[in-house]
């Protein structure tokens, strides 16, 4: 058994999602405000807390919502479809739930089976936030409006009191009238949108209780600080605090101990001793877990438990957990990192649910419990004060500590689902196929979200690309998946130099997420597939790569009317899909941006010159040259230069025109020119604030700054 699929509607911004789930680990990712989160809350509070707040409705709906409550209230009587839960149907939150059963697990689902002759496969339900009862719901509103209303008048304000409108009355009253009620779903229909007839009954009681366990670790965890001393703190109005407290002050017998202190003391000291022994054998297994992680790694102390018997335990107990450096040597839990802390709690909260799940020890399932056959995980940013390489055991060693007990390892009557969202790049790149990319649509009035899972994105005919594409991110840093907007650049230089260029020249650029790639022109195409479906802005920076056909396709400097081709993929393959040269070196702006998708490429473009009067026009050949053509007068002044930037600045004194692009053609195509050097010699001699951006990547830059603009106002509003 296994959960197949999410559908969510009108939760939030996921106003219309299904979200695929993997066998094992599903991994939510996206860029901020996207919905991960979003889907995560539907998790929680549909399948465990079952608490609303009117925020969870889709927010474009509450307008909607409240002149459904202004006709309740001008209406003189109220017809039956006035009162009918179909009047709220559209605008309220839904979670349908698959799940894959087994024929064999028909015992755990018989009480959800959609008819009598199921035999296996696909089963359906829906979760949805819905009145209790209509015309009780009905009738308090109307009443409360009704009397605040006629208060308000009587007093002469102008203002009104609550509830001014329907959301105002459910911002108070909303768990009171609306609770979750389920129903089945048919599953031949499970590629269609089902609607519920009046004839659908909602099924009695909780139906998931006894089918699946749900267990949550929220984001943002936290340590209390461990270096206080402070006991409580000076607002508690906690009784045994404050006993405690006096305790501790007046008649602790640790301190300045009398002679009648002395045998309770030594029971104390006895007592924590065998119970040290006890804790240690018992925490044996769950320990030795941790090893699999790594960690205590070279250098790191051990773990080691200890009680903290005290003579005040009786009005508050306490333990503490210490790190065995040395024999009569040990630091206690506060010395250590809260990286390592994060670590241990997380590690032991999956292995306290797993045993919590399968019932051992004192634990120990009774004659009337039965132990679910599926469990459901929802971790919410694990990487929180991880660093990148724990983040990465982490994600790797995870399903496998919720799986180490005998009864389940290979064992397919129960089955554990792993459900994590995540900002991090090192636990995305490590389960491509399980990631689930939130992406986000700021075309409508109020941004909504859709979820594509990765596994989709490529074809059949795509498998040798779908694999380049895999091991590019995964030896890259891969923050794609949660960026803004990407930069794919051609090489080195340019992905040196571009920060420079943004941080100098485009502001709001800089304030942006903007992922920088380096993939290189025959390559950048390759990632078409995965860029288009996530509907990410792309700017591709690339070359012409002019080529003349003539010549056996050999490289020559770009000029017009000669028939020259060029040899780049991405321009041929991808966006604009030219290969003569001319067609591309006289393509105008807006056609280098795709007409339905926000990706648009730059390439060397026409470098016009005045000379009093004197208009010459030179074409580039790749980034570096131009950049030293169109900041010639900069190249020129820079002094000690060695290597490759030497050659470019003893270029750029060259008076014709003509010669200097010839030049730096000739010294950029040489063998021996080392890209990368070129562009951090530029950053050791000379100021980038005084290197001007080339043109034609000024342009793609200010084009990927106003389709940011244009998303951030979408946000706003």
């Amino acid at each position: 058994m296994k959960i197949n699929s999410i559908h969510i509607q009108n939760f939030r911004k996921l106003q219309l999602c299904t979200i695929d789930f993997s066998e094992k680990e599903t991994i939510f990712v996206g860029a901020n405000n996207s919905g991960k989160t979003t889907a995560m809350d539907a998790l929680m509070i549909f399948l465990k807390t079952k608490s609303f707040k009117t925020q969870d409705f889709t927010l474009c709906h509450w307008k909607s919502l409240n002149e459904v409550g202004e006709n309740w209230i001008k209406a003189d009587e109220l017809k039956e479809e006035d009162k009918s839960v179909k009047l709220l149907e559209q605008y309220l939150p839904i979670l349908d739930l698959w799940i894959e059963v087994e024929n064999s697990e028909l015992h755990y689902v018989s009480h959800i089976i959609p008819t009598l002759d199921w035999e296996g496969g696909l089963l359906g339900i829906r979760l949805r936030f819905e009145p209790k009862d209509m015309d009780e719901l009905i009738k308090e509103f109307i009443a409360l409006y009704n009397k605040s209303n006629k208060l308000s008048q009587e007093k002469g304000k102008d203002f009104k009191l609550w509830p001014k409108t329907f959301w105002d009355f459910c911002e108070r009253k909303l768990n009171a009238h609306f609770t979750i009620k389920t129903y089945l779903l048919d599953p031949h229909k499970y590629d269609e949108k089902q609607e519920l007839l009046d004839n659908n009954i909602a099924l009695e009681g909780d139906v998931l209780k006894g089918l699946i366990k749900i267990d949550i670790i929220n984001a943002q965890r936290g340590f209390s600080d461990a270096n206080s001393e402070t006991v409580e703190s000076n607002n508690s109005k906690n009784l045994s605090s404050q006993l405690r407290a006096y305790y501790d002050k007046h008649l602790n017998p640790t301190l300045e101990p009398t002679e009648k202190d002395i045998d309770a003391l030594e029971s104390i000291n006895n007592a924590q001793d065998d119970f040290d022994k006890n804790l240690k054998e018992s925490f044996k297994t769950s320990l030795s877990e941790l090893e699999g992680l790594n960690y205590p790694g070279f250098g790191n102390p051990q773990i080691q438990l200890s009680t903290k018997v005290s003579t005040s335990d009786g009005l508050q107990h306490d333990s503490a957990v210490k790190y065995y450096l040395d024999k009569d040597l040990s630091l206690p839990e506060k010395y250590n990192g809260l990286g390592y802390q994060n670590l241990i709690s997380i590690i032991f909260k999956l292995i306290r649910f797993r045993d919590e799940w399968m019932k051992v020890g004192k634990n120990a399932i009774t004659d009337d419990e039965v132990i679910e056959p599926l469990h459901l995980i929802l971790i919410e940013e694990p990487e929180a004060h991880l660093h990148a390489q724990v983040q990465q055991v982490f994600i790797k060693k995870a399903y496998e500590v919720l799986r180490n007990n005998l009864n389940l390892k290979d064992n397919k009557d129960f089955t554990t689902q792993l459900v994590i969202s995540t900002h991090s790049s090192y636990i995305a790149h490590q389960k491509f196929e399980s990631l689930r990319y939130f992406k986000r649509n700021n075309s409508l009035a109020l941004p909504t979200s859709e979820v594509i899972s990765l596994k989709s994105v490529f074809g059949i005919e795509e498998r040798e690309t779908e694999k380049f594409v895999i091991r590019y991110l995964n030896t890259t840093h891969n923050d794609l998946f949660f960026a803004d907007a990407v930069i794919l650049v051609e090489g080195p230089a340019e992905r040196i130099l571009l920060p420079h260029f943004i941080k100098n020249e485009n502001c709001l650029l800089d304030s942006c997420y903007v992922t920088i790639l380096e993939i290189g022109g025959s390559h950048a195409h390759r990632l078409k597939p995965l860029i288009e479906k996530l509907g990410l802005i792309c700017l591709v920076i690339t070359d012409v790569d002019s080529i003349n056909p003539n010549d056996n396709g050999k490289k020559c400097q770009p000029e017009l009317g000669k028939n020259y081709k060029t040899n780049n993929d991405t321009l041929k393959t991808w966006h604009p899909q030219k290969e003569l040269l001319d067609e591309l070196l006289n393509l105008n702006s807006d056609d280098k941006i795709k007409k339905d998708l926000p990706i648009r490429v730059a390439y060397q473009k026409a470098i016009e010159f005045d000379n009093g009067g004197d208009k010459t026009i030179v074409y580039p050949y790749t980034f570096e040259d131009a950049l030293v053509i169109e900041n010639k007068d900069n190249f020129k002044a820079i002094a000690d230069a060695t290597g490759l930037l030497k050659k470019m600045v003893e270029a750029s004194k060259k008076e014709d025109l003509k010669e200097l692009v010839q030049e730096t053609y000739t010294i950029i195509n040489d063998k021996q020119a080392k890209k990368a050097e070129f562009a951090l010699d530029i950053l050791y001699f000379e100021d980038p604030k005084k290197i001007k951006t080339p043109s034609y990547i000024k342009e793609g830059l200010n084009w990927i700054e106003e389709q940011l603009k244009s998303n951030k106002q979408g946000l706003i509003n």
